[in-house]
């Protein structure tokens, strides 16, 4: 893992990374916002910084929201640091969509493991987000007995869109192991076998059988997976979200969890006025930040 650029941004820094990736076979990008807690000369030897991972939508780099989510605030605020990974492969040599549409292939992965080709080569993206990145990273910033940061297990996860719902998979897939402390979203689609975006996506990466598609599917997921204590799932949504109605249909999920130990323990506010886009997901990234800070222990 190198360093590819350095900025400060609030109290911190904003680390641009790149690396090699076994699950991908590619280069991958990633960036990592250090708060001003890192830095800081008195921070106690014996804590370690906790950790949101940020996962984006269609389309979209590591920098979208590094740049417009306004992220860095909140991590100055509570004390985490975040992770903002890419949304697929890239490459000369990874499959795209064929048709080059933007919904699906380089720019969006899904987040999920493809066991189609030609996808299957280098779509690892579950592996690669909530398995080979965080050792990753590790690694790289853990090293020579100076650790600070927790990239393994006080870690939370959101994310926006297909992010949001690569959010919500990778949390109820780890549950049972308590792989994240809290789990968030912004406009997530959330019964990807049951809405164009996700079809297309499932088809393409995971083939016709709709059994693979189950074992990436939130509302078949949360079904079959017992809840424990408290531990709460977080949904914005913008009734103005142009995506709403066709893609997103974030009530199926609270149809799903009906007469399940999830009834009362995923949240969703539908909120007037809001669209799609960064305007939405910056305008609560607080409520969603202070959501994370106490589940990992920062309040």
């Amino acid at each position: 893992m190198k360093v590819v650029k350095e900025f400060s941004v609030c109290g911190g820094r904003l680390i641009k990374l790149s690396h090699n990736s076994k699950s991908t076979k590619t280069s991958m990008n990633v960036n990592v916002y250090l708060p001003k807690h890192y830095y800081a000369q008195d921070f106690p030897k014996n804590k370690r910084i906790p950790t949101v991972f940020y996962l984006s939508g269609l389309t979209c780099t590591p920098d979208n929201a590094s740049e417009k989510a306004f992220w860095q605030f909140q991590a100055d605020k509570y004390g985490f640091a975040i992770v903002f990974p890419d949304t697929s492969p890239r490459g000369d040599e990874v499959a795209n969509d064929p048709e080059g549409s933007w919904d699906f292939g380089q720019g969006a992965g899904f987040y999920l493991n493809a066991t189609q080709e030609p996808y299957a080569q280098h779509y690892q993206m579950y592996d690669y987000i909530h398995k080979e990145l965080p050792q990753t990273l590790d690694s790289h910033f853990n090293k020579n007995g100076d650790v600070k940061l927790d990239f393994l297990d006080n870690v939370a996860i959101t994310g926006h869109s297909m992010g949001g719902y690569g959010a919500i998979c990778g949390y109820l897939k780890g549950y049972s192991g308590k792989r994240y402390k809290s789990c968030s979203a912004f406009a997530p689609i959330v019964n990807p076998s049951n809405v164009p975006w996700g079809q297309k996506a499932f088809k393409g990466y995971l083939g016709e059988e709709k059994a693979q598609w189950e074992a990436y599917d939130p509302c078949l997921l949360i079904k079959n997976i017992r809840h424990v204590g408290d531990d709460r799932i977080l949904i914005h949504v913008g009734d103005s979200d142009p995506f709403l109605e066709e893609h997103l249909k974030p009530e199926l999920l609270l149809e799903a969890v009906k007469a399940t130990s999830w009834q009362d323990y995923v949240e969703i506010k539908k909120v007037h006025g809001f669209d799609h886009s960064y305007y939405f997901v910056s305008t609560f990234v607080p409520e969603h930040a202070e959501f994370h800070a106490r589940n990992l222990g920062l309040i």
